[in-house]
């Protein structure tokens, strides 16, 4: 991921990791760091840190305006602004963490960048990612995410370098939220075990038709049209995942996928997972969906 951040923006960061001037009357945006726990904040980011560059804010902000100078060190510098915002350093202040993650996503979105909660973690991520990303992991903030955490994270690191692993991860991410309902519904799995088959066997449990109670009878064809949206939607990332995916190995000279195609594939699998867990979430209230 290209990463080229604003002035206003490694200003920001600044702020929230040095917790600002010590002469400033006003509570700090981030947190107060002393000198000392500076240089081991830095350190444990290898990230070079000079506290003779002035102030501590000054040193701060220079340290960061250094890094964002190496455009071939885009790792550091992802790291460095996901540690920003790492959850762990305000689990006794959760509603300054809250505060952090608003006050930096307003500068990055400037920079086409932006940081996403995913699960106990913070993840910085493209800002045309975000959108149908952030929705599938604020459905799963109460359900154990790990499984489809995995897959969502592999999808999203592929999309570039690899879109054809993105598309094939995308495709595991909507058959494990499909599996786990099935597991946890003590449903018998399908013969033909690929995503429609899964996704099939999940639609009676779920109650997934505009005849069942709950949608009125004015909106009922138009709920169906949008349910067989989905159907197709789902079989089209299957489909595309068998033809174009990584499953099934590559032959030599094969066409690389449009990076393009993974995220629509990466996107549609979101709205699709997060349907199906919104889904759960209202027909069974306080149960929990445990991925394995």
């Amino acid at each position: 991921m290209w990463i080229e951040l604003s002035e206003h923006t490694i200003e920001a960061l600044a702020q929230v990791i040095s917790g600002g001037s010590a002469s400033d009357p006003n509570e700090p945006i981030g947190l107060y760091r002393r000198g000392w726990e500076l240089e081991q904040w830095f350190a444990t980011c290898q990230v070079p840190f000079n506290l003779d560059a002035g102030s501590r804010h000054i040193a701060t902000r220079q340290a960061i305006s250094t890094l964002a100078g190496f455009k071939d060190d885009n790792a550091a510098l992802e790291r460095l602004i996901e540690k920003a915002a790492d959850p762990r350093d305000f689990i006794e202040r959760p509603e300054r963490h809250e505060g952090v993650m608003k006050y930096l996503n307003r500068r990055l979105e400037h920079d086409g960048l932006q940081l996403v909660r995913e699960g106990r973690k913070v993840r910085l991520c493209a800002f045309t990612e975000a959108g149908s990303i952030a929705n599938l992991i604020t459905a799963g903030t109460k359900i154990d995410f790990d499984t489809v955490n995995r897959d969502l994270e592999r999808a999203k690191k592929g999309v570039v370098d690899d879109p054809e692993d993105a598309i094939t991860a995308a495709c595991s991410l909507v058959e494990s939220v499909c599996r786990s309902i099935l597991v946890e519904l003590k449903v018998e799995f399908p013969t033909k075990l690929d995503l429609a088959g899964v996704y099939k066997a999940v639609r009676e449990p779920l109650g997934l038709s505009p005849t069942k109670e709950g949608v009125a009878d004015e909106i009922s064809a138009d709920v169906r049209a949008v349910l067989s949206g989905l159907v197709n939607a789902v079989q089209g990332i299957g489909a595309l995942r068998t033809h174009a995916g990584d499953a099934h190995g590559r032959e030599r000279g094969f066409k690389r996928v449009d990076p393009r195609i993974a995220r629509l594939a990466i996107h549609s699998a979101s709205a699709v997972a997060v349907f199906l867990i919104e889904t759960w979430q209202l027909r069974f209230p306080g149960r929990d969906l445990p991925f394995a």
